[in-house]
């Protein structure tokens, strides 16, 4: 099944806070000027402790998101020297060694973040998505589930729209379909549930409920893609609509010529 990845990011976002100096800068003299002052902080203190893990925590997600990935694992190393039950460090270590292929250490570092904190639901999130990843569908459900059912999780609408596409992936289309519609209720502007709903909709033979959600998306300008519009005109060719198939060919000739989907289109590729 097409996944379009711009609008699923299933790696649960770091807030990044502003980081905290570890001088005080105080006025002296002229309007203006200051002098640093050594903070006098104990650095054995529990607080400070956190405060520095938190820190380095944060940088490590930036260095993440930048793709400087040995950066950002010495500063999850720091990290979890200072702290070294910050179950949020091992979680995002999970993410950062499954990028570079590194599945064993990914699989432990995740471990290790659930037996700190077993309920924590972006980790069961970003763990079930590894596993989803590795084609071990139950153990990813079973932990797409656990994040679900956290009360007062906030996400909801992500954790599904991960996991309908997991069920999709193993074959499952009904409970692809109840999952993604679950997400599509909570959340109907979300172009992600609505696309990958039209794609398992499309599987299932569902072709005029697939063509209301791909329509959704393909009537905003600045949703539409290419995948998009080549899942509608999969959908208007299924339904023998010739005038709406050449109108869907029209547009992605107009905005991606260059693109696989139109080359498919081209082809005549609809059912590869």
């Amino acid at each position: 099944m097409s996944l379009v990845s711009r609008w699923l990011a299933p790696a649960a976002a770091l807030l990044l806070a502003a980081c905290t100096s570890t001088t005080q800068v105080v006025p002296v003299g002229a309007p203006g000027s200051a002098v640093a002052v050594p903070d006098k902080r104990n650095p054995n203190d529990p607080v400070e402790l956190e405060r520095r893990a938190r820190l380095r925590l944060e940088l490590a997600g930036l260095y993440f998101g930048r793709g400087q990935t040995s950066t950002a694992l010495d500063e999850l190393k720091a990290a979890l020297a200072a702290k070294p039950d910050l179950a949020e460090g091992y979680g995002l270590r999970g993410l950062i060694l499954a990028s570079m292929g590194d599945l064993r250490g990914a699989e432990d570092s995740f471990r290790q973040a659930l037996q700190l904190r077993p309920n924590d639901p972006d980790i069961q999130h970003n763990y079930g998505w590894f596993l989803c990843q590795q084609q071990r569908y139950d153990e990813a459900d079973a932990q797409f589930r656990a994040a679900v059912a956290q009360p007062q999780y906030g996400e909801a609408v992500r954790t599904l729209l991960a996991q309908g596409v997991c069920q999709a992936r193993a074959g499952r289309w009904a409970d692809a379909e109840r999952t993604l519609a679950r997400s599509y209720e909570l959340d109907p502007a979300n172009p992600a549930t609505a696309y990958n709903l039209a794609e398992v909709l499309l599987h299932r033979g569902e072709l005029e409920r697939a063509r209301f959600y791909v329509q959704r998306i393909n009537a905003v300008p600045e949703l539409v893609t290419a995948q998009s519009l080549w899942l509608a005109a999969r959908i208007e060719r299924r339904l023998g609509r010739t005038d709406a198939l050449a109108e869907l060919g029209r547009r992605l000739h107009e905005r991606f010529a260059q693109s696989p989907e139109t080359l498919r289109f081209e082809r005549g590729q609809f059912d590869d």
